[in-house]
């Protein structure tokens, strides 16, 4: 380190943000120097339409006396749709020093108006496949691209959870995408780079589509359809050529359905996978064969769809088990050695037809035996069934547990040994920056702070929920109040309380009051029966 400098730019929280629907975003920065005491007293901001453009920039801030280093507004000419922008930033300290200017980061608007949505919400044809399977859909488009591909952008979303490929490989590694919002007012859409996984000549996409909390069953009132009654995906890829041409892509009736290995996935049940039913090649170029069949439109529109506003849900740790549990009752469970919230992804040497059940809980009970009786209606269960002889890598898709410990059945007689090397749990939660770290001389104290951070981790999966494992796992607000600024603390929450509490906004009621739960899946459920003997919290 020399002197003094700008680092770390942020455009609405985030480096080199992708796919924002922020008309009027916000920037951030870090200083650094090698003096103490120094402080920010002026900076600048420039924007351009290229990486090299600021000799003529699109807008300069000018010089503006300040020591704001955090969400300082943009103030160029209006963004517009698909562009990428570039942004640098310099700074004057209480030294009188000038920084040179930082390296330049950008941000990436998306879809800016409903009326620029191409695509219809698709669904397979009820004619063959029912809307209401359990099953998870397949859909999948052919086409082909010209030579000279400079840049290909996928805006996507589901009514539902999906997941998004490009010939045969997954795109992203967001979990459980588009998240859960307020969907009758406020619906996320993600952006995706596709770029590099696009090629000249045949090309495919596929959509993995689950019920998720749209359609799936939530709270412990076993309601499903709370949103809407048909599962539904909307895309639209845009190809960007060398020539200055571009094509799209759009979700229609010319895509193919049909269902796969997945049975069934569901967020508290779990997920039975059958690998004898695996459509292989599903989501590439070439012809998958078998019987696909057509897909029809759902008149759901565009006019609530939103950019993405919080940071995804990912796969942000992965924990092997510590031992192996052969309980009293003859069981045999896997203990990670921390409650977590996630799923157990497996890699094992299996024989076809091999019938594998993992079911997962927090606790034994006092005889040491597998207990689940907190869990209530949720099953928490994994069923996976192998389709040929080999080995098998595998995680469930559209369902997350809360557990520390995990009942394995159908590999009895397996030491242990091959059961803690062929097993591993997959931390899910939103994928927060870490911000702030707590050790003390105090074990104990410093056991506190570790429960509460993985308290948070395992409860701001997309919404600040109450618990993470049961039949509930919703958005309770008195919990995010009174939690709100440990959390701040613990991780940079600017992202995940943005999105939510707009979805807060669109589900006020009109007399100011605020539901007990955001989203509010319970409707007016709890102001009816809050007083009723019945009602179990």
């Amino acid at each position: 380190m020399a002197g003094f400098n700008v680092h770390s730019l942020t455009c609405e929280y985030r480096e080199n943000l992708l796919g924002t629907g922020v008309k009027v975003p916000r920037f951030g920065w870090k200083l650094e120097s090698d003096r103490r005491g120094t402080s920010q007293t002026a900076y600048r901001i420039q924007t351009a339409e290229s990486a090299d453009g600021f000799d003529s920039p699109s807008w300069d801030s000018g010089r503006i006396e300040s020591d704001r280093s955090v969400l300082a507004e943009y103030g160029g000419p209006d963004a517009k749709s698909r562009t990428r922008y570039y942004y640098r930033v310099k700074a004057w300290d209480n030294y009188g020093r000038e920084a040179e200017w930082s390296r330049p980061g950008w941000w990436e608007t998306g879809l800016l108006s409903p009326e620029e949505w191409k695509a219809e919400w698709i669904t397979p044809d009820s004619k063959a496949i029912d809307p209401d399977a359990k099953e998870a859909f397949l859909l999948r488009k052919a086409f082909r691209a010209k030579p000279g591909i400079r840049s290909a952008r996928i805006y996507a979303t589901a009514a539902g959870v999906y997941e998004l490929y490009v010939n045969g490989a997954r795109v992203g590694d967001e979990v459980l995408a588009p998240g859960w919002t307020s969907y009758r007012e406020r619906h996320q859409y993600q952006t995706y780079d596709a770029t590099a996984l696009l090629r000249s000549g045949d090309n495919a996409i596929g959509i993995l589509l689950g019920d998720g909390w749209y359609k799936g069953e939530i709270t412990w009132l076993s309601k499903r359809n709370v949103y809407g009654d048909r599962r539904a995906a909307l895309l639209q890829l845009c190809v960007q050529y060398e020539d200055g041409t571009e094509e799209w892509v759009t979700t229609d009736r010319t895509w193919q359905s049909a269902t796969g290995a997945i049975r069934m996935s569901e967020l508290y049940a779990g997920e039975i996978y059958d690998a004898r039913m695996r459509r292989s090649g599903w989501s590439g170029a070439a012809d998958p064969g078998g019987d696909w069949h057509g897909t029809e439109t759902v008149p759901l529109g565009c006019e609530r769809l939103v950019a993405q506003e919080n940071d995804p849900t990912r796969v942000t740790e992965t924990l092997k088990p510590l031992a192996v549990v052969r309980t009293p009752e003859g069981g045999t469970v896997l203990d990670m050695g921390q409650n977590l919230v996630g799923r157990v992804r497996m890699t094992l040497d299996l024989p076809a037809g091999a019938h594998i059940r993992l079911r997962h809980a927090e606790v034994l009970d006092k005889e040491g035996n597998f207990y689940t009786g907190n869990l209530r209606k949720a099953k928490q269960t994994v069923e996976y069934i192998a389709g040929v002889t080999g080995e098998v890598s595998y995680a469930p898709h559209f369902t997350f547990q809360g557990f520390r410990y995990v009942q394995v059945e159908g590999l009895e007689g397996w030491p242990d040994e091959r059961l803690l090397e062929g097993f591993a749990a997959e931390v899910l939660h939103t994928d927060m920056e870490p911000t702030g770290t707590f050790e003390s001389s105090n074990p104990m104290v410093n056991r506190l702070q570790q429960n509460i951070v993985w308290g948070q981790r395992g409860n701001f999966l997309d919404v600040p929920t109450d618990c993470p494992q049961r039949d509930e796992r919703l958005g309770w607000t008195g919990d995010a109040q009174v939690f709100i600024r440990t959390a701040a603390f613990n991780y940079h929450v600017g992202p995940f309380f943005t999105k939510w509490l707009r979805d807060l906004k669109a589900d006020q009621r009109e007399t100011g009051s605020v539901p007990y739960v955001i989203p509010n899946a319970l409707e007016d459920y709890t102001s009816k029966m809050w007083g009723d003997e019945t009602y179990t919290s």
